[in-house]
């Protein structure tokens, strides 16, 4: 089997002015994503996912670029089952000087940013393609999957104070949730602004719905630790992304500084970020997204190094099909993994995009045993929604 052709799409769906909410990145018009096609000579097509950062919108033209122009050509007429080498291939490409003698110049040197999220939506594609080709679900090539089912927790939580209990009980309703999480941060203005509406979730919600929160790494460290001291009583499954994620450091004092369980990942790449949050003592929970950090391959990895410093692994599901059934794949597969984000907000990419559903009962998704990915890409909707 070899590859024929591998194409990277920028994809943008509107989102209606009446769905659009208000957070730390600012009011979000649209749903983006760059959504990657590897099509071969036996007749199996992958998908794969590929995210320039969260909530990125102007760069994904630029990681499309990438991917089509750059790493298409060194990937047509090799086997895609040979992900651990394409994968080692496309990540050493400038160190090699590989893409030179080709004639093509990777575009982004470092081991960061765009240069790892284009590998990340190649190598899902090719996980899919592996799955299908042996007509096996991509959990059963990782090991298994340890239940037929996960638990999930709804994520959203933008309303104010007086909203933010009836909010949160809506999404529980919607698919019985025991889970869910909201947003903190600046998006609040001062800190004592994201505590109250935390302590008005949790009175809402009562002791046996677990509640997380995310800043979105918009605090200082003294502000993350004054939240902290806040909701200590507030009995939070996790505190998300307290400051940048530059500031690994600075999360480690956090999470030392009291008892609220600390988890990040969704803004780091590669393993190497995730070692060096493990070794510094930074999280409780590693969440990496895999559309971002790598793919299947590196989130492989990272499980590894989550199981091995007794952390837990609650894979970034903000995204697209591709990206969460990916995620979803290796969460049910690791001895890490314990838990599914699902997105409450409108998310046309991950409910839209497919023929398959991915429906939450009893807080619960079932882990499917369809080949590959398990997906079915629309390519209509794809074709009416890619930017030229």
């Amino acid at each position: 089997m070899r590859i024929t052709r591998v194409e990277a799409s920028w994809v943008q769906v509107p989102i209606p002015p009446e769905r659009q909410h208000l957070s730390d990145f600012g009011k979000q018009p649209t749903f983006d994503s760059v959504i990657v096609q590897v099509e071969t000579d036996a007749g199996i097509t992958g998908w794969g996912e590929a995210k320039a950062g969260v909530a990125s919108t102007a760069a994904c033209a630029g990681l499309a670029a990438i991917i089509n122009q750059d790493l298409a050509p060194q990937l047509t007429g090799e086997d895609p089952r040979d992900i651990s080498r394409l994968w080692d291939v496309l990540y050493n490409m400038p160190r090699q000087g590989f893409a030179i003698d080709r004639g093509h110049v990777f575009p982004a040197l470092g081991r960061r940013g765009l240069s790892i999220s284009a590998i990340a939506g190649i190598d899902i594609a090719l996980w899919d393609i592996l799955g299908k080709s042996l007509g096996a679900p991509v959990w059963r090539l990782l090991g298994g999957r340890r239940a037929e089912r996960m638990p999930a927790y709804a994520s959203g939580g933008w309303a104010d104070e007086n909203k933010i209990g009836e909010q949160l009980l809506g999404y529980i309703d919607k698919g019985g949730f025991h889970a869910v999480k909201m947003r903190v941060g600046s998006m609040d203005g001062p800190v004592a602004r994201s505590a109250a509406r935390v302590r008005a979730a949790r009175r809402a919600l009562g002791p046996e719905i677990g509640l997380a929160a995310d800043a979105h790494g918009t605090w200082t460290v003294a502000e993350a630790k004054a939240f902290c001291r806040m909701v200590e009583d507030c009995d939070l499954l996790w505190f998300e992304e307290p400051v940048t994620a530059d500031d690994k450091q600075g999360q480690a004092e956090v999470r030392r500084a009291s008892a609220v369980p600390i988890s990040s990942g969704e803004s780091e790449f590669t393993r190497h970020d995730f070692r060096e949050l493990a070794e510094l003592r930074a999280a409780d929970v590693l969440q990496p997204d895999l559309a971002i950090a790598g793919g299947i391959t590196e989130g492989v990895r990272i499980g590894a190094i989550a199981s091995a410093f007794n952390l837990r692994l609650a894979p970034h599901l903000w995204s697209g099909a591709p990206a969460f059934a990916a995620g979803l794949h290796l969460a049910a597969s690791n001895s890490a993994g314990f838990i599914l984000e699902y997105s409450l907000g409108h998310n046309p990419m991950l409910h839209d995009l497919i023929e398959e559903r991915f429906p939450v009962q009893d807080g619960m998704v079932d882990v499917p045993d369809r080949p590959g990915l398990g997906i079915t890409v629309k390519e209509d909707f794809l074709n009416r929604y890619r930017r030229q």
